[in-house]
């Protein structure tokens, strides 16, 4: 029986549009999916995406905007799903957590929590004043190691004071089971480097976190203290178990989360949320912590930050409105290795588009088939080898080194136009035609394996690349990537 593989993004906060680093996360999943269910069957994968609608920052945005605040969540996680459909996105489920299911799951999951005991057989949930700085942009509560000169770390901005009374999670329980968890890898966190920094975060010391936010209006209820909000985190954590009927539908619940291969992908923005916090809360409800978390680093545009004060932020729109959506998902996974920090050059993708897809596959596309239907009456012979260049792919894919897998399709597609040139086949038609048709065939044959491997990245292009060496009559196919000037 084959596995299978509960593949999940982060949903994403709606207080902005989609932007590549939303995009380069979903895509990086996508192909994971796409490489799966070939693989293994179109019912060995499910696939979660969504996005995260509560909390204090969406309710700002909604109320700068002069806009009810559902209306708001509604209009961008609009623009998530027809993003993420551009980008041919094969997501079984987006959760939003305005979702009326995912909301009671939520308060299902809170009651079961303070009932739960935690391993020194405290209570797991407990009421505890709180005092000291609070970050809006990053919807939690710091402390004073998570400041550098007074200020958040990651939004550069003094936080607020707060002193409230709110519903606290006794993490401090649970961080010894969590902790081997990562050691004995229970819970395997990928790169290495990632799983050294969330080891390290023990060392530190790591307190107790509030669940709930007595100030805050746009949430879930607390059902034991409706004067109370779910905070953000457990809200937008839960949607990975809610999302498969959790905690009513046991039998999916078994089957995707107990029973299958866990893949959660993200940034390293929540490292510390998904390999502490969401560990601990599983621990609690009884249910096993995810078996793997996949972790990229932070982007820069043109080295600078994304920001829309600084006007860099790109849209994944605006690039599949350039390059087209096959050649927008191979620029995001082909510049840099997934899991350390990434530079966008926004510049290079013109050039890297031209040299990759236009001149080097698209050429060779062209070339053959222009030759096969010119000097063997648009028929060939395939001369079947098995592209053994291409066998590393597979292994790339399945460990998310995906900038590795294509360079491994690309090394054959430079070998394959190196080929032509150094053969010359159409020196050959005139010379030697007994040599040309095997030539011709294993060409096909090495076009035929590029498209396979090419699927899970580029499903459009592959299927062009398939239908023009299938055809009863094959014809010089120039057109799968024109050109782009400047």
């Amino acid at each position: 029986m084959a596995t299978k593989h509960f593949i999940t993004t982060p949903i994403y906060y709606v207080n902005g549009e989609p932007h590549i680093g939303h995009a380069y996360t979903t895509v990086a999943a996508d192909v994971l999916a796409r490489f799966w269910r070939e693989r293994d069957g179109a019912k060995s994968v499910f696939f979660l995406t969504g996005t995260d609608e509560h909390g204090t920052k969406v309710a700002i945005k909604a109320k700068e905007l002069g806009k009810d605040t559902k209306q708001f969540t509604d209009e961008i996680a609009g623009q998530f799903k027809a993003a993420w459909q551009t980008l041919e996105i094969s997501n079984d489920f987006f959760i939003r957590t305005t979702d009326v299911a995912h909301m009671s799951a939520v308060q299902e999951i809170l009651k079961r929590l303070k009932a739960a005991k935690t391993p020194q057989g405290r209570d797991a949930i407990y009421e505890s004043m709180y005092t000291g700085p609070y970050c809006v942009g990053c919807e939690k509560f710091l402390t004073v190691k998570d400041l550098i000169d007074g200020k958040c770390a990651i939004h550069k901005t003094i936080p607020e004071r707060l002193e409230e009374k709110n519903w606290f999670f006794r993490l401090s329980d649970y961080l010894p089971q969590v902790r081997t968890a990562i050691e004995k890898g229970e819970m395997r966190i990928h790169p290495e480097e990632r799983k050294n920094e969330t080891l390290g975060l023990f060392g530190q010391g790591i307190d107790d976190f509030s669940i709930s936010r007595s100030t805050v209006t746009w949430g879930v209820a607390i059902p034991w203290d409706p004067s109370q909000r779910a905070y953000v985190w457990l809200d937008a954590l839960s949607n990975y178990i809610t999302a498969l009927g959790y905690p009513d539908d046991s039998k999916r619940v078994k089957e995707w989360w107990t029973g299958a291969d866990v893949h959660q992908l993200m940034a390293a923005d929540i490292l510390k949320f998904h390999a502490v916090y969401w560990p601990a809360l599983l621990l609690a409800l009884g249910l096993p912590v995810p078996k793997h978390l996949h972790v990229h680093g932070y982007f820069t545009i043109d080295g600078e930050k994304m920001s829309k004060t600084t006007g860099n932020v790109i849209k994944p729109i605006e690039l599949v409105s350039k390059f087209g959506v096959d050649a927008t998902r191979y620029l995001l996974l082909s510049q840099f290795s997934f899991g350390y920090e990434s530079d966008v050059r926004a510049e290079d993708f013109v050039t890297k588009y031209n040299a990759d897809l236009a001149n080097g596959l698209g050429n060779l596309l062209a070339r053959v088939t222009n030759m096969i239907e010119k000097s063997l009456g648009g028929k060939v012979t395939r001369k079947i080898h098995g592209a053994p260049t291409l066998k590393i792919v597979g292994a790339a894919i399945e460990k998310l080194n995906f900038r590795e897998a294509l360079l491994g399709i690309w090394k054959l597609i430079d070998l394959s136009n190196e080929y032509i040139d150094a053969e010359k086949p159409w020196a050959l038609a005139k010379s030697d035609p007994r040599k040309l048709a095997p030539i011709l065939g294993e060409l096909a044959d090495d076009l035929h394996a590029i498209a396979g491997a090419l699927r899970p990245f580029m499903p459009q292009t592959s299927e062009k690349i398939e239908k023009a060496l299938t055809a009863k009559h094959i014809v010089k196919y120039s057109g799968l990537f024109a050109r782009i000037e400047g």
